[in-house]
């Protein structure tokens, strides 16, 4: 067999307050008079963080507007609209959930890549590295500041641009900047991490290196949603890492069925993504009958609304829609369900679980 190589983040930082660290850290990176371009997430627009962001020279902060999820489109217009104001920038430093994170990737990627970012979703069709990259999470679960992909929402597909060019070339992991995050979204964010340790601690992919993340970052959503008393600190401290440890895991493993079935919903409906794994999870006893009674438990612990229902009133050919992004997915089926998983999941069973949502 072909063992993975897989690339990871080049250097990692980690620590309350570490964010205060962040001048020296890009100093070595500024080129010239090339500004370093922050990324930030538009809910910090007005908010003490951005105040605190060591802007020198010509730098620049954009508030992204992730309301949806990133498209490729909005990944286009920012890299071209950069280009013709500087020319080329030192670096894209992405701050804020796995929204942000994602779109700062991407943007880095089509600084030094022709044409369209829609042209690379897919596994390996980023040709060249991007521009210096840094991310630092504001939320913490989706684990897209270790991941090799960038997810985008393109013309025909929702899909990554997965490739070694893809990690960030620094992180900087500072709970501190996670303590204002709203309950609602904080418990979307931490599910995707606990559904990620579901999928790859069950998947057919596992090998020892998944299931060392995998299990210490189960080991630690289940400190934080399960058995902490009341969100403290120490909460904040213990879902970054789990975040870290859960986007590790997937590195040498997958996701499953929870993903693949989410992929649809963001695809046509917009809904995002650690929500939308939510939704899905609520219905996937069969699959993961385990995992899904203890999501259910700290559903209720938290006090949690899931949204039901979504997906009523959707014609034939919406669902179609989605099923087809949903079908596409095919190493998430794979890991969950096997070789023979499309012998499995029919698109009639698959019709039937969205009609559920």
């Amino acid at each position: 067999m072909a063992f993975r190589n897989f690339k990871m983040v080049g250097y990692v930082i980690y620590g309350r307050g570490s964010f205060n660290q962040l001048d020296e850290i890009l100093a070595p990176h500024r080129k010239g008079n090339a500004p370093m371009i922050f990324l930030v997430d538009h809910y910090f627009e007005g908010k003490p963080l951005a105040s605190h962001i060591p802007l020198k020279g010509n730098d620049k902060i954009i508030f992204a507007d992730v309301t949806y999820e990133p498209k490729t489109t909005y990944v286009d217009d920012l890299a071209n609209n950069l280009k013709q104001e500087f020319g080329t920038v030192s670096g894209i430093i992405g701050i804020g959930g796995g929204s942000t994170m994602d779109l700062a990737k991407a943007v880095s990627l089509m600084m030094n890549n022709p044409g369209s970012s829609a042209d690379y979703q897919g596994w390996d069709l980023v040709k060249h590295a991007g521009v210096y990259k840094a991310g630092i999470p504001t939320l913490s679960g989706t684990g897209a500041e270790v991941s090799r992909t960038t997810v985008l929402t393109g013309p025909t597909k929702k899909l990554g641009m997965n490739s070694d060019f893809t990690p960030f070339d620094q992180i900087v992991l500072d709970p501190e900047l996670t303590k204002d995050a709203p309950v609602n979204q904080r418990f979307y964010t931490g599910m995707d991490c606990y559904i990620h340790c579901i999928e790859s601690l069950e998947g057919t992919y596992l090998n020892e290196f998944s299931k060392s993340y995998g299990e210490k970052a189960l080991q630690l959503c289940r400190d934080v949603f399960v058995n902490a008393k009341e969100w403290d600190d120490e909460c904040d401290d213990k879902l970054m890492m789990a975040s870290y440890a859960g986007g590790m895991s997937i590195a040498y493993s997958q996701v499953g069925v929870a993903h693949a079935v989410s992929y649809g919903l963001s695809y046509l409906l917009g809904t995002k993504h650690g929500i939308g794994n939510c939704i899905v999870m609520n219905h996937l006893d069969e699959y993961y009958p385990a995992g899904v009674k203890e999501f259910k438990l700290m559903v209720e612990k938290n006090k949690i609304e899931i949204p039901t229902g979504i997906c009523k009133g959707l014609s034939d050919d919406d669902f179609e829609k989605m099923m087809n992004v949903s079908m596409g997915m095919k190493p998430l089926w794979e890991n969950a369900l096997g070789k023979d998983w499309e012998q499995i999941m029919t698109r009639e069973k698959l019709r039937a679980l969205y009609e559920k949502l």
